[in-house]
């Protein structure tokens, strides 16, 4: 079952941005993540307004996967470096609809 990742990211600074996106870039793919969207182009269209930086989307081939990822040790100190710069909030959806 496809899940989703979707990411708020505010930087608070940016020593760990450089350092951060090859690796992510090369680790979500080993294990199946691909970004849809990665962008400072979004704006809210309901509910509290909630500022954030940029918006990212990545798609993952399972729940697996993208728990795999973001346990990887290879990524682990680099989401450190990320939460320690940046407030994050970081949402993952399974690919269903449970109003159909």
């Amino acid at each position: 079952m496809t899940y989703y990742s979707v990411l708020d990211v505010t930087p608070t600074n940016d020593d760990w941005v450089g350092d951060y996106i090859e690796p992510a870039n090369k680790i979500a793919a080993e294990y199946g993540g691909k970004y849809l969207a990665r962008t400072a182009s979004h704006e809210q269209l309901e509910g509290e307004k909630k500022d954030a930086a940029l918006r990212i989307v990545i798609e993952w081939p399972s729940k697996e996967a993208a728990l795999n990822f973001m346990k990887d040790e290879r990524y682990v100190p680099h989401l450190k470096a990320r939460t320690a710069g940046s407030v994050s909030n970081h949402y993952l959806i399974e690919a269903k609809d449970d109003l159909s």
